[in-house]
């Protein structure tokens, strides 16, 4: 549009309305909004996000136990080395850069860490299996009510009663 030239005033903005006054509004779509909140606010994204937050304070609680925990005695057994320390020199290195290594004692350190998670998760999945299959279980022993009759079979067994009674 070239400057100084104003808008067609009888023409409205896709997604605007001209109100009884003249004054163009924008029409906002809360639509969005609302199936997010309800997406958010639903049980299982908050027991995620609860469940991501204790996973974290869990992962650094085990961390913490290798490093500081297990992995001293271990490296007491392996001839007093630290096995955060243990690495394969790939390149030496000079008054201007610093060695290359392959430090396969932190590799070593992550995959315990990741054992001990699994491990834990494992667990934790298999109470919640034997749990789930013990109330499938008692719910199984239970037996189920029969449905009522509808409101139509309530009728033809009122009349049938009623021809019956007639008899």
């Amino acid at each position: 549009m070239p400057s100084g030239v104003l808008p067609d005033p009888g023409r409205v903005r896709r997604g605007c309305r001209r109100t009884d006054y003249g004054v163009v509004i924008l029409e906002v779509d809360l639509k969005l909004l609302e199936e997010f909140k309800t997406f958010a606010m639903r049980g299982n994204v908050i027991d995620l996000a609860v469940g991501v937050m204790i996973g974290g304070a869990f992962g650094k609680i085990v961390s913490s136990f290798v490093a500081d925990v297990l992995m001293p005695p271990i490296g007491i057994l392996l001839g007093g080395v630290s096995v955060r320390q243990l690495a394969v020199i790939l390149r030496d290195g000079t008054d201007t850069a610093e060695p290359v290594l392959l430090r396969y004692g932190l590799f070593l350190q992550s995959i315990v860490d990741f054992v001990i998670i699994a491990a834990a998760v494992f667990f934790v999945v298999k109470a919640m299996n034997t749990v789930q299959r013990k109330a499938e279980a008692e719910e199984a022993k239970i037996p189920a009510e029969p449905p009522k009759p509808s409101r139509e079979e309530e009728l033809l067994t009122e009349i049938r009663d009623a021809i019956r009674d007639a008899r």
